[in-house]
């Protein structure tokens, strides 16, 4: 217990992040929090972004052709949605967004229950053995579906060999 009354706390540096020092276990999971809330950010800024685009770009269409614009310009602008959702699907923004907050998501889950001493760590030996279990559990979880799902997308594709 910390001198306030309540459950000790993982000690932070800069950001949020583990200070030096700390538990492996708990660096371990703060390095993979702020990994997987970085990632899911990313992703789902980018699936966002092409989205509005091909939202901005459909509306446009009718209203070009409307006002009688050249028949390259209303042409590019379908070409260009096309372009935008083949990188939305190569790239798999979409997807990634929910796995990766997903894993955050648990991963914070972990935390809460380490630091208040509840679930299995109330009763654990080895609070801190058990913290590293379960966040490379949930780690190598995430991993291996990120792997299944690369062979999948080679395997269609026609690049496995």
């Amino acid at each position: 217990m910390s001198a306030t009354g309540g459950a000790d706390v993982v000690a932070s540096g800069p950001a949020g992040r583990a200070a030096p020092g700390g538990s492996p276990a708990r660096d371990r999971l703060e390095d993979q929090i702020a990994w997987y809330d970085a990632q899911s950010e990313h992703n789902q800024h980018w699936f966002k972004a092409l989205k509005v685009l091909q939202i901005v770009l459909a509306a446009a269409i009718p209203v070009a052709a409307g006002v009688d614009a050249s028949s390259w310009v209303v042409g590019g602008a379908g070409a260009l949605i096309v372009v935008l959702e083949g990188l939305q699907q190569l790239q798999q923004y979409q997807q990634y967004w929910t796995t990766y907050r997903s894993t955050a998501e648990r991963l914070k889950h972990e935390k809460f229950l380490f630091l208040a001493h509840a679930g299995s760590y109330a009763t654990a030996d080895q609070p801190e053995t058990l913290l590293a279990e379960r966040v490379e559990g949930l780690v190598s979880q995430e991993h291996a579906a990120w792997s299944a799902q690369h062979e999948d997308d080679a395997r269609r594709t026609g690049e496995a060999k």
